[in-house]
């Protein structure tokens, strides 16, 4: 049974909702489920683009059969090699073994090392090449990096349609809905779109940078990305989140608090924190427990504020293990210019601190407070002057 929704003129979305894959990736949780996007343009040639995950194939198979009726498939473009865009090429060729796929150098490299063969039926695009396909021309715009090295967008001239492919995706199921002014964009989807970007395109913020130039150039009306809504109105809203998070700019001035406590009382400091700072009148906070919360959401949330406390028992004569590998998934997706504070807590031989600022000190423009705190296994009367002067400390960075 098909389920597809007509876009503008003779566009399609052909995707699959996908509610039953638990970790994206195998990594992150997507409770909320995720979109896998295709296309199929259905002009004098008819033009798919991109595939979908092969667990949804069979529905995918049905989408675009329906659209096509009794027309052979032309043209099948690939904007992404990764697997959960690009699982049913195979299973398209076999149904459609006169389709031409369009890629660039490293598509095909790509594709070839996934198992599929395309040889004579192979187009190479370069980064501004042009094609027509009747009423509508495609010029294609290489974005390596954004995520993966053969990453390119096609743009429809004739529409102003700009096929986005990982950019400008998100988290979520779009539960019969597909346009962003049909959702409430800031309720249901922000949180997945800013987790999204930060765990997995977090890296390359230069490389978004160079996208976003080189579709400034293009007077784009619509963004169809392979995950999540396709942006018809509004564009500006979601570009300018895109431009400050690949600025690794915080959207908001606030504080987020992340403890590892074994037994509760490095939780306690960090409550005790929280409640100085409202008193100070910082009430943007957000606070989680690392060895309760997935790093994937503590990523997104050291993206959106400007300051990060962490608070950490001493384990092993090192970082209390979910800090650290906080601190490591920051480092790997290149966070910087933002303002830090540390707690430490610990019984005997404490190193946490150290190893904190040590690893902290490895990334760059991270302005680390001088204000650290050690706390002996449970705060004492000494720590509250010491509490009083980081909070105070981080209010006063804010208004620098």
């Amino acid at each position: 049974m098909h389920n597809i929704r007509q876009m503008i003129n003779n566009l399609y979305w052909v995707g699959v909702n996908d509610r039953k894959t638990s970790l994206f990736e195998n990594i992150h949780p997507i409770p909320e489920g995720i979109s896998y996007n295709s296309y199929l343009l259905m002009d004098e040639k008819t033009v798919l683009l991109d595939t979908v995950d092969s667990s949804v194939c069979n529905n995918f198979i049905d989408n675009v059969k329906y659209v096509l009726g009794e027309r052979d498939l032309d043209y099948l473009i690939i904007n992404h090699m990764e697997p959960d865009h690009a699982a049913c090429i195979g299973l398209i060729e076999s149904l459609y073994p006169n389709v031409k796929v369009i890629g660039n150098k490293k598509t095909f490299e790509l594709m070839a090392k996934f198992g599929f063969e395309v040889k004579e039926n192979s187009i190479e695009v370069k980064d501004g090449d042009t094609i027509s396909f009747g009423q509508h021309e495609f010029t294609f715009i290489l974005a390596p990096m954004v995520h993966w090295p053969e990453t390119m967008a096609s743009f429809d001239k004739t529409t102003g349609v700009l096929f986005s492919a990982d950019a400008f995706g998100t988290f979520g199921a779009l539960n019969g809905r597909l346009f962003n002014d049909e959702v409430d964009f800031e309720r249901e989807f922000l949180l997945p779109a800013r987790r999204y970007y930060t765990n997995i395109v977090g890296k390359y913020g230069p490389q978004v940078q160079s996208l976003l130039k080189k579709a400034h150039g293009h007077d784009i009306k619509w963004i169809a990305p392979l995950h999540g809504p396709v942006w018809r109105s509004n564009l500006d809203y979601f570009i300018e989140k895109y431009d400050k998070w690949s600025l690794y700019e915080p959207e908001e001035k606030g504080v987020l608090i992340v403890y590892g406590s074994m037994y509760g009382n490095t939780e306690l400091a960090a409550e005790d924190l929280a409640r100085r700072l409202v008193e100070k009148g910082m009430t943007n906070i957000s606070m989680y427990d690392a060895s309760r919360t997935h790093v994937s959401y503590l990523i997104a949330d050291a993206f959106k504020y400007s300051h990060i406390v962490l608070a950490s028992s001493t384990y092993n004569l090192n970082i209390y293990t979910p800090i650290q590998n906080f601190i490591l998934d920051m480092k790997a997706v290149n966070l910087k210019k933002r303002t830090i504070g540390l707690i430490e807590n610990g019984s005997w031989a404490p190193m946490a601190k150290k190893l904190m600022r040590e690893l902290l000190g490895t990334m760059k423009e991270m302005n680390i407070l001088d204000n650290d705190i050690l706390i002996t296994s449970s705060m004492k009367d000494e720590n509250i002057e010491e509490m009083e002067a980081m909070a105070e400390a981080i209010i006063q960075s804010m208004d620098k």
